[in-house]
């Protein structure tokens, strides 16, 4: 809601949820968000995705959060206003869009201009240290607001624009195709969401889990085979077997089988945030060509085309749905590892 306060100046204050110190609950918070910059647009948040990350910023457990911090990242929503440079963009106001982890990057770095722009090497803007998605607005740049098809879920879509590119970068980094053979370690917010796409690719896909008791689930979201991850038998059964393997926990295994596990060529890509530097044996790599990667989220481009692949397959994460009214209840939900798979906010303001 814009309002004008003099002929000088105008005020658009944004409603939102933020918190104040770190670990703190969320509190409502109004800011004015000043003129919308030229090649900005202002998006009306209709859903927004929980994501760890935003946990994790909230707590500043990476050292890089300021207060009053509004988390939210896994944006779904209408834009409602555009800058001067961005009503040339293709981009019009009603149309359903999405914002995902980054909300800006300088257009001019070698990183930016090839397609990279996730790699920025000016320093990409998080959507988090942006203001985030926990409010009835958001601003982003306009190449990061990413316009949603036909057919997408609006309801499930946002946590395909983190967890879900998240796990579809290394697809397309590694060149998979319907004749790979994938693993996939930990079937949680992330693990669940590689396992449909590679289904819809039409890969061969292997469930690494620790939990026997999600058998029929795993296999109900399109996995071939669950293995369980604690057997160190099962592990070694696999041999030699796949083109990849993502791993998508953030705590240390034992990951000398799962470097045993990859064909020749192979290669082992964490996506997940592993504290523990790897321990890696030289031969295990030299032995078959194998290799060891890691990536962050995607580009515009490849955010753009993961969307249109989840609308054309139907895929959609498994979600639960919370009011934002109750944004903190839905936190510690998350926090307490109940998810099953994502959290995703209805904004009610």
């Amino acid at each position: 809601m814009s309002v004008s306060t003099t002929k000088e100046t105008a005020m658009t204050i944004i409603k939102s949820y933020a918190a104040h110190d770190a670990g703190a609950e969320l509190e409502l918070y109004e800011y004015d968000a000043g003129e919308l910059k030229p090649e900005d647009v202002e998006v009306e948040v209709e859903y927004c995705g929980i994501c760890h990350s935003d946990l994790s910023m909230i707590d500043n457990e990476w050292g890089m959060s300021t207060y009053p911090l509004i988390a939210g990242h896994e944006v779904i929503g209408r834009v409602s206003a555009l800058g001067g440079s961005a009503q040339n963009k293709g981009l019009k106001v009603g149309q359903r869009v999405g914002i995902g982890w980054t909300a800006s990057s300088c257009e001019h770095c070698d990183a930016c201009i090839s397609g990279n722009q996730v790699n920025c090497q000016h320093g990409s803007v998080p959507t988090i240290l942006n203001r985030g998605g926990f409010a009835d607005k958001i601003r982003a740049n306009w190449q990061w607001v990413i316009p949603m098809p036909e057919g997408i879920d609006a309801a499930s879509a946002g946590p395909l624009l983190c967890g879900g590119i998240t796990v579809f970068k290394p697809l397309l980094k590694h060149h998979i195709t319907a004749t790979s053979r994938v693993g996939v370690i930990g079937i949680g917010g992330l693990g669940h969401i590689a396992i449909k796409l590679l289904r819809a690719m039409g890969c061969e896909v292997t469930a690494f889990s620790s939990n026997p008791s999600k058998e029929q689930e795993i296999l109900a979201m399109g996995a071939d085979k669950v293995v369980n991850s604690r057997d160190p038998q099962a592990l070694q059964a696999l041999a030699g077997q796949f083109d990849l393997i993502i791993n998508t926990v953030n705590v240390s295994l034992d990951w000398i089988p799962y470097f045993q596990a990859l064909a020749w060529g192979g290669n082992f890509h964490t996506v997940g945030a592993v504290m523990k530097p790897f321990e890696v044996p030289a031969f295990s790599l030299i032995a078959g060509d194998r290799s060891v990667s890691g990536s962050a989220t995607g580009s515009p481009h490849e955010l753009r085309s993961l969307m249109k692949l989840a609308a054309r397959a139907k895929v959609a994460p498994q979600t639960e749905e919370f009011p934002m009214s109750r944004i903190n209840e839905a936190l510690q939900h998350v926090r307490d590892g109940k998810a099953r798979y994502r959290v995703v906010l209805k904004a009610d303001f």
